[in-house]
């Protein structure tokens, strides 16, 4: 994973809160250097500590990650190879990442959307692919926005769950290591559907 400076970034979130949450997810998703997993997991820790509230963290995350995949979609949709020839060099995107994220296209089609946010240097191009390919705006809406949902929820929930432990297991993965990043959103979500209901039974008990 790129090193990314937590003592610089967990001050500065704090600082501007879900605003900066918003305005970096979008572009992050849209391709520009943001890194987005640690965004989201510190986000969840500083959640558990009451440095942001829980709901607005989650709306801005979510708003942020939906409008930063609907522009990316809008670009392939109008611009398309147009845009990324002139444009792509400027965001360190290739002919290969294009590549990949068609190749992602042709193998999981419209799931490419949910399944591309948790996967590196795919996440940026699917929005983008698919508006190439013209699919519809429904299907786009349905699997990109739940995918960004997913997506949001297991990372925030890794940080709230699992605070610096969490975070530092993160950032001990390899770049690019699919498999365990999978095994993370699935361990997480696993736990926080059993935290919820022990919370529910507790409740009603």
């Amino acid at each position: 994973m790129e090193h990314v400076n937590i003592d610089a970034l967990i001050p500065w979130l704090e600082q501007y809160g879900v605003f900066a949450l918003f305005a970096l997810l979008a572009l992050g998703i849209i391709a520009f250097p943001v890194p987005e997993e640690t965004l989201l997991v510190i986000s969840g820790i500083l959640m558990k500590n009451g440095s942001l509230k829980i709901t607005e963290t989650i709306i801005a995350c979510l708003g942020g990650s939906v409008c930063g995949i609907t522009a990316s979609y809008l670009l392939g949709l109008k611009a398309g190879i147009y845009f990324f020839n002139r444009t792509g060099k400027w965001f360190g995107l290739t002919q290969k990442h294009l590549d990949k994220a068609h190749q992602w296209f042709e193998r999981f089609g419209k799931w490419a959307l949910f399944i591309g946010y948790f996967i590196p240097g795919v996440r940026h191009f699917t929005g983008f692919s698919a508006g190439m390919s013209r699919l519809e705006f429904k299907e786009f809406t349905l699997f990109a926005y739940s995918g960004a949902l997913v997506w949001v929820s297991s990372f925030l929930s890794l940080g709230y769950f699992f605070g610096d432990y969490g975070l530092s297991f993160f950032h001990h993965l390899g770049k690019g290591d699919q498999t365990t990043i999978f095994i993370i959103v699935l361990l997480t979500l696993t736990y926080l559907v059993y935290a919820f209901t022990k919370k529910r039974k507790s409740t009603v008990n």
